[in-house]
């Protein structure tokens, strides 16, 4: 695994040893098709995630470690009763750390691939087929307490830059934000005014030097509070934001 460029070989080659245990697949055949770029979590059909053992399907967006931050701080933000909404779900790896953290809250997700929205309900989400928010409910049009969204953030003239593997293999509508990347975080920046309850909050994942763009988007939507979350390198990795109230 090392020889083929594996980060973290040992890991990945317990992981793949433990999925061929069951002898359906044979060990060779796994190590081939990761060692060909395909992500690991295709493979053994699941990624560890805030704790929780979350599904994925071949063809779905790979949750990242760096998403683990957001999902927290929104689970931490979450009334034990209250809406939680995941926007662009993919796997629902977010939604369903919501879920686990709240057993009493409503939590809501939508996705526009329907693959994805398959994935998302067997990780025990309540997904919706659609873009955005198109597929919510109006009956909780201004009574969302904790608003979530990974978005594709990548811009797409830097799509290029990405991983060799990433490109070939994970879908291109979860990684394309558009030109410089901003194309859907200033869509959930504009919409989430309209769904959020009084002190409701957004967080959108984002990175680069977004957040100086989505922080203005923001503001002007009518939020307040707003604050950038970084990584221990210094980096912004989401945003948040809160309505009045």
């Amino acid at each position: 695994m090392a020889a083929g460029g594996c980060v973290a070989p040992q890991e990945e080659a317990a992981e793949l040893i433990r999925a061929a245990a069951d002898g359906t697949r044979p060990l060779e055949e796994l190590v081939a098709r990761r060692l060909s770029g395909e992500p690991l979590a295709w493979i053994t059909g699941f990624v560890r995630f805030c704790g929780l053992r979350v599904q994925v399907d071949p063809g779905v967006y790979v949750p990242r470690p760096h998403t683990l931050a957001l999902a927290r701080r929104a689970a931490s933000l979450l009334p034990s009763d209250g809406i939680g909404v995941d926007l662009c779900t993919g796997s629902g790896a977010v939604a369903a750390v919501l879920v686990a953290s709240k057993r009493g809250a409503t939590v809501l997700a939508t996705e526009v691939d329907p693959a994805a929205v398959a994935c998302a309900r067997r990780n025990g989400v309540r997904a919706l087929l659609g873009s955005l928010d198109e597929p919510l409910p109006e009956s909780i049009r201004g009574r969302v307490d904790v608003m979530t969204a990974v978005v594709p953030y990548v811009p797409a003239e830097e799509l290029h830059l990405l991983p060799r593997d990433v490109l070939a293999h994970e879908p291109r509508h979860a990684l394309d934000g558009g030109p410089g990347g901003t194309r859907f975080l200033e869509q959930v920046a504009r919409l989430s005014a309209g769904w959020l309850a009084p002190g409701g909050r957004v967080l959108v994942e984002l990175g680069g030097d977004q957040a100086v763009t989505i922080a203005g988007t923001i503001e002007g939507a009518g939020l307040s509070d707003i604050r950038v979350h970084r990584d221990e390198d210094g980096d912004a990795r989401a945003i948040e934001g809160r309505y009045p109230g």
